[in-house]
């Protein structure tokens, strides 16, 4: 079988931490047999992109004997569905379904306008995979739906001793270290919530810190996960986020607003917690954790997460994808990947 993947999302020099969950998927697929070629979308999606984009796909599969096409984010899905012969299965992340969250934690004028574009196009390709419920229901129920989160590389994100850590990384040893893993100026992300909670915590005790770490390589990343004392996540909404999957891996405690499958990756994890979207609530979770200092038992709870279990899950549906154009069948199929440790819908 020969997949290619299309996305416009993935580590560059300039831009290490850019999609790498994508990588690493595309890694596990060939580790377990399955050959693949990347094709990066690069360059930020604009009307005059999309043409270049149709004319580069076409110019690869007439290059390439591609068996199907795997899309990341809805923008690489309606590229590839502009042809018919190669089926196509598009994975949405979060926005691209959810819609597009502006700096007032609003959706605009645009956000239907892409939430629409999303259904419309998960109804015209042969398979679509989202990161949790809330996005599977936007599709209607549609049998071709499947639940599959993004993998976490547990060999880079594991516990290293906090002393080492630190060391490694020159952070003070005394401190205690808040960690706001995104970009603050995505507004998805509401870091003025983080830094207003940050702010309190060092009113009432000045060893309090708030690092702001993203486009970090990942080894890097883990370094601070494993130096930090919680992870702060205050985002607006999102799919089923990679960073609280690799805070579990980490042993890392978390506070996090309610989004996403978050509740779902953290449930029953000392130290880990879901909170309400204001400052009281996660300063009152952040004060305990910070009085506690200690770590989770998270990277048990992260274990069905590997990537050779997600690819499995990855390639079931590619061959029932492809099995279904060899031999179409009448009526929907009702056909569902079951996930490790995920409930049935």
């Amino acid at each position: 079988m020969k997949v290619l993947i299309m996305t416009p999302i993935y580590p560059i020099p300039d831009r290490p931490a850019n999609g790498t969950f994508v990588r690493t998927q595309v890694e596990s697929l060939r580790q377990a047999g399955v050959e693949v070629e990347v094709f990066h979308l690069s360059g930020p999606f604009r009307k005059w992109n999309y043409p270049k984009a149709v004319l580069q796909l076409r110019r690869c599969l007439r290059n390439n004997s591609i068996d199907l096409i795997h899309a990341h984010i809805s923008f690489a899905g309606m590229v590839a569905r502009t042809q018919g012969k190669v089926p196509v299965v598009v994975t949405f992340h979060g926005s691209d379904l959810l819609g597009l969250i502006n700096a007032r934690g609003k959706k605009g004028w645009l956000s239907p306008l892409v939430v629409g574009a999303g259904r419309m196009l998960a109804r015209h390709v042969d398979a679509s995979i989202v990161q949790n419920g809330k996005m599977a229901a936007l599709l209607d129920n549609q049998p071709n739906v499947f639940i599959i989160s993004c993998e976490v590389d547990l060999k880079t994100f594991q516990p290293t001793e906090r002393s080492q850590a630190r060391a490694a990384l020159g952070l003070d040893q005394d401190k205690k270290y808040l960690l706001f893993a995104a970009n603050p100026q995505i507004a998805v992300k509401q870091f003025p919530l983080a830094q207003a909670v940050a702010h309190e915590l060092k009113r009432r005790d000045a060893a309090t810190e708030l690092l702001v770490v993203y486009q970090e390589p990942q080894d890097r990343l883990a370094l601070y996960m494993s130096a930090c004392d919680a992870l702060v996540f205050t985002s607006y909404q999102e799919g089923s986020p990679n960073i609280i999957k690799q805070a579990m891996a980490c042993n890392l405690p978390i506070v996090s607003t309610d989004v996403g499958d978050v509740r779902e990756v953290i449930a029953h994890t000392k130290g880990c917690y879901v909170c309400d979207a204001d400052v009281e609530s996660l300063l009152r979770r952040l004060e305990s954790i910070l009085v506690a200092r200690e770590r989770t038992d998270g990277r048990a709870k992260v274990q069905h997460l590997t990537g050779p279990l997600v690819a499995r899950n990855l390639i079931r549906v590619y061959q029932q994808v492809l099995e279904k154009r060899a031999c179409p069948i009448k009526g929907p199929s009702q056909h569902r990947v079951l996930i490790p440790g995920e409930r049935t819908r």
